[in-house]
C-alpha cells in the first residue's frame, strides 16, 4: 500500500461527515496532530439535522448497520461505543408491504425470519431463504477484507487468491441472478435485491458484490442511536476532541495554498489560513478536484447516482398507530422493475410509485412532541443529469401525491392531522453542493467499483487524500466510516484496525 511521502505531523480533515470524523478518530490515536474544518455548525456531513416545531428530523440516514465499524473508530482513541451512543436495535429490521396486500417482515435472526418466509411463501422458499443467508454471509467474508476494507494502488492489487474466490461465489454476475438462484417468489426477491437503489444501479444489472449490502441489512442486524443519528455524529465528534482533535465549525474551506506538489495551507472563507503537513478532502469530487486544481483521467465520465425526494411529516400518534408501526416500512409498487427504468433510464417520476417509510418515534418517541409521531418518506427520483423535471413546479405535488400514497397504503388517518415539516428534492440536494443532486454520490457501476473507483490517492500532489463516498469503497454510513480509516492509513502508513470484524464474522 502506498502512503504520502514527507512529514504528517499536522492534519487538516475538510468535513465532519461520517467519514471525515473516521478520519480523524484514527488520525489522533495514530498520534497526529488534526484539525477538522467543517461549514456547519454542527457535525454529520449527509447526516444533516432540522428542528422544526419540536421536531428532531434527521435529514440523512434513517438506520445505523454494522456497528462494528462504529466500535472500531472509536477504539481508535481508546474508548467504546455504549461511552458515547446507545445504539437501539431495529426489530423487525424491515416491514416489507406489497401491491397485492401482502405483507412480511423482516428480521435478522435467521431461525425467526425462516418461520416468517414459510408463513409467507411456504417451506421451499424458506429453505432457500437458509441457503441465501448462507450466500451472503461467505460472500461477505470473502469481500469484506480483501476488497471493502482494503486500499488498492491499481487494478492489479484485485488479483488475489480471494478474487478467485469471489469470482466462484458469482460475487461479478448481477445481484438478481444470484438471489434468484435461492428465491423464486418475486415479493421475496425484492426484500434482498431493493438494496440496490443505494447503489445506483437496478438488481438486474448491479453487480452481485453489492449484496452485501442486503447482507449489512437483513443479517447484521439494523440499529438506531437514541436521540438520532445525529446523535452518532454527536458522540463520535466528542471522541475525537477529548482525544485532541480540533474543530472549526461554520467555516467553509475556499482554497489551498500549494507549495510545489504539497498542500501546505487550507485557506477558508473567514480569511483564516491553517498549515497543515497533510489533507483530507471529503467534499464534493468537483469541488474536491477544483480545490486541488486537477481534473480525474478517466476514460469514461462520471456516472451520479439517482436521487430522491425526502418528505419528513409530523401526525397524531394515533394516526400512525404508534404501537403498530415499524421502524422502516417499505411500499413497494405493483410495477417494481419499471421504476428502475423510470428513474434511471428515463429519467421520470416513478409511474407506480414504491416508498420507504420510516417513523423514527417507534424507536425513540423522544424525537417529537408529546403524543406526535415523526414520519420519514423517501421516492426514489432522477438526478438532475437524468432528468428534466422542473423541481420548482413540481415539488409541491409531488408532495401532495406520495402523502396521498402513505395514506392509502399504509396509515388511513394519516391527513386528519398531519404537517410537512420539510422536503428535500434534488433541486435542494443540488443546492446543498451535491453532485448532479443526489445524496448518493456516484452510482456503483462496473467502472466506479473498487479500483475503478475514483481513488483515495491524486496524482501529482504528494500530501492529499481522499474519503468519502465518492471515493473508495463508496456510498453508505459503514463504507464512508471505512473510507474514513482508508484515509489514515494512506497518511500513517499503518492501520489501527481492532479485532470486532473477526468478533461480527464469529457470530454468523
Amino acid at each position: 500500500m502506498r502512503k504520502l511521502s514527507g512529514a504528517t505531523d499536522r492534519v487538516i480533515v475538510v468535513g465532519a461527515g461520517f467519514a471525515g470524523l473516521s478520519a480523524a478518530l484514527h488520525l489522533a490515536g495514530r498520534g497526529r496532530d488534526v484539525t477538522v474544518v467543517e461549514r456547519e455548525p454542527w457535525p454529520g456531513g449527509r447526516a444533516g439535522r432540522r428542528d422544526v416545531g419540536g421536531y428532531l428530523v434527521d435529514t440523512g440516514p434513517t438506520v445505523i448497520t454494522m456497528p462494528d465499524l462504529i466500535e472500531e473508530a472509536f477504539a481508535a482513541v481508546g474508548e467504546s461505543t455504549s461511552q458515547r451512543v446507545e445504539l437501539l436495535p431495529v426489530e423487525p429490521a424491515y416491514r416489507a408491504m406489497f401491491a397485492d396486500d401482502t405483507a412480511i417482515d423482516v428480521h435478522t435472526d435467521a431461525e425467526r425470519m425462516a418461520t416468517e418466509v414459510r408463513e409467507f411463501a411456504g417451506p421451499r422458499e424458506a429453505a432457500g431463504y437458509a441457503a441465501l443467508r448462507t450466500w451472503l454471509d461467505e460472500l461477505y467474508r470473502t469481500e469484506f477484507e480483501g476488497f471493502i476494507a482494503a486500499n488498492f494502488d491499481s487494478p492489479l492489487s484485485m488479483v488475489t487468491p480471494q478474487l478467485a474466490r469471489l469470482a466462484a461465489l458469482g460475487g461479478f454476475r448481477k445481484w438478481e441472478t444470484m438471489v434468484k438462484r435461492h428465491i423464486a417468489d418475486p415479493r421475496l426477491r425484492r426484500v434482498f435485491t431493493f438494496q440496490s437503489l443505494y447503489a445506483g444501479v437496478a438488481p438486474r444489472q448491479a453487480l452481485a458484490v453489492y449484496a452485501v449490502i442486503a447482507y449489512m441489512d437483513t443479517i447484521s442486524g439494523v440499529f438506531f442511536p437514541r436521540g438520532g443519528v445525529r446523535a452518532l455524529s454527536d458522540g463520535l465528534a466528542a471522541a475525537a476532541q477529548s482525544a485532541g482533535v480540533t474543530f472549526r465549525y461554520g467555516s467553509t474551506v475556499t482554497g489551498l495554498d500549494r507549495t510545489g506538489d504539497r498542500v501546505s495551507a487550507v485557506i477558508t472563507d473567514g480569511g483564516e489560513r491553517l498549515p497543515c503537513d497533510a489533507v483530507v478532502l471529503t467534499t464534493e469530487l468537483p469541488l474536491t478536484y477544483q480545490l486541488l486544481n486537477r481534473r480525474p483521467a478517466r476514460l469514461l465520465p462520471l456516472r451520479p447516482a439517482p436521487s430522491a425526494v425526502v418528505m419528513h411529516l409530523g401526525c397524531r400518534s394515533s394516526a400512525a398507530g404508534a404501537s403498530a408501526l415499524p421502524h422502516h416500512s417499505i411500499l413497494f409498487g405493483d410495477a417494481w422493475e419499471q421504476t428502475f427504468t423510470d428513474i434511471i433510464t428515463d429519467g421520470r417520476l416513478m409511474r407506480d410509485p414504491s416508498l420507504l417509510v420510516t417513523c423514527p418515534t417507534s424507536s425513540d418517541n423522544s424525537l417529537a412532541p408529546r403524543d406526535r409521531e415523526l414520519l420519514y418518506v423517501l421516492a426514489p427520483a432522477p438526478n438532475l443529469t437524468r432528468g428534466r423535471i422542473d423541481w420548482a413546479d413540481t415539488a409541491a405535488p409531488y408532495a401532495q401525491s406520495m402523502m396521498d400514497t402513505v395514506q392509502s397504503r399504509l396509515l388511513p388517518n394519516l391527513r386528519d392531522d398531519v404537517e410537512l415539516l420539510h422536503l428535500d428534492t434534488p433541486a435542494d440536494w443540488a443546492r446543498q453542493g451535491m453532485t448532479a443532486g443526489t445524496p448518493f454520490a456516484l452510482a456503483h457501476t462496473f467502472a466506479q467499483t473498487g479500483p475503478f473507483r475514483p481513488a483515495n490517492l491524486v496524482r501529482g500532489i504528494h500530501n492529499a487524500v481522499l474519503a468519502g463516498s465518492s471515493t473508495t469503497p463508496g456510498v453508505g454510513v459503514p463504507t464512508t466510516l471505512i473510507s474514513g480509516r482508508l484515509a489514515a492509513d494512506r497518511i500513517t502508513g499503518t492501520s489501527s484496525r481492532s479485532t470486532t470484524n473477526l468478533d461480527l464474522n464469529a457470530r454468523h
